[in-house]
């Protein structure tokens, strides 16, 4: 059996204090935000003990999918490569990036200099200049396909796209890897649908990214970017896919859903693959981490989507 731990959106909250020319357009907005309300969202103590009983847990490979940092100042990312590496070393820890990690233009090399080698896949050259997507990692029975869907966006949006060239080179990844006998999952920072009221924080070509899938297939879809849990059934060629969300890691009672992280404990039964599912974290009006639901994510009859707030 193979254990994959995933997390996402920690947000870290050790924010330094910025420079003038860092606050021009939306880095200004951004730290509003998190004065007035993102900062009693997002707490280190809960991150803290989040990852005390994640490490308890003891998983072969964790996940996480994005948004390390709040505003993208460039104090923000020697603080997130040491939480990356409190998680382990880059090859037990593989993360894409979120949409707050390309808060700005300029954010995109800070994150390569400091995240490199959580963002490479296992051919990648060492000095690359910048990262390639989607990158592949194989570890043991499971292949991890990375998916960049961050991007620089205007005031008040946080969408996210894959782009053409990804998506051809996607295509032809879970193409390639759909003949071997493999588990396939594909890590990405938003999400591969789209709820109502969305269109500012949506996947851009997410419609592009699910037709992929439905050709190829592949064995769970893990995502962050919406601070809840959440299972939707993709389409894929033979059955359908699993897409799975999580709570953000650091989340108190004043976020979406108090912070938790999925287990996912794989395995090969009687010729097909088993992905049971098993998520800890905190409980709204309950004190301490426990396990606080499990299941088994067989295809249903038909597409449906199941979330807990």
């Amino acid at each position: 059996m193979f254990v994959l731990a995933h997390l996402s959106d920690p947000h870290l909250s050790a924010i330094p204090r910025p420079r003038l020319s860092e606050l021009a357009g939306k880095r200004a907005l951004g730290l509003v935000n998190w004065q007035l309300r993102r900062r009693h969202e997002h707490r280190a103590e809960v991150l803290d003990a989040l990852l005390d009983d994640l490490a308890a847990q003891a998983p072969d490979h964790i996940a996480v999918t994005g948004d390390l940092v709040n505003v993208a100042l460039p104090g923000e990312f020697a603080s997130a490569r040491a939480f990356l590496s409190r998680l382990g070393p880059p090859e037990a820890v593989s993360f894409v990036p979120g949409n707050h990690d390309a808060y700005v233009r300029a954010a995109l090399a800070h994150s390569h200099a400091h995240w490199r080698h959580y963002l490479a896949g296992d051919e990648a050259e060492p000095d690359a200049a910048a990262p390639t997507f989607p990158y592949l990692r194989r570890r043991g029975p499971v292949v991890l396909i990375g998916v960049s869907t961050a991007l620089p966006t205007g005031p008040f949006m946080a969408t996210g796209r894959i782009g053409a060239d990804q998506m051809k080179r996607l295509d032809h990844v879970l193409a390639r890897l759909a003949k071997e006998d493999v588990f396939r999952v594909v890590l990405l920072h938003h999400p591969p649908t789209t709820r109502p009221g969305d269109r500012l924080k949506r996947l851009i070509d997410a419609d592009s990214f699910r037709q992929v899938l439905r050709r190829h297939g592949a064995g769970l879809v893990l995502f962050g970017h919406i601070h809840m849990t959440s299972v939707t059934w993709l389409d894929g060629p033979e059955c359908l896919i699993p897409a799975v969300s999580v709570a953000s890691a650091s989340a108190t009672e004043r976020g979406d859903e108090p912070a938790g992280y999925h287990l996912f404990r794989i395995s090969a039964e009687d010729g097909a693959w088993r992905c049971e599912m098993v998520t800890r974290g905190f409980a709204a009006g309950e004190a301490g981490i426990a396990e606080r639901r499990r299941c088994v994510l067989a295809p249903p009859p038909r597409a449906v989507t199941w979330a807990a707030r």
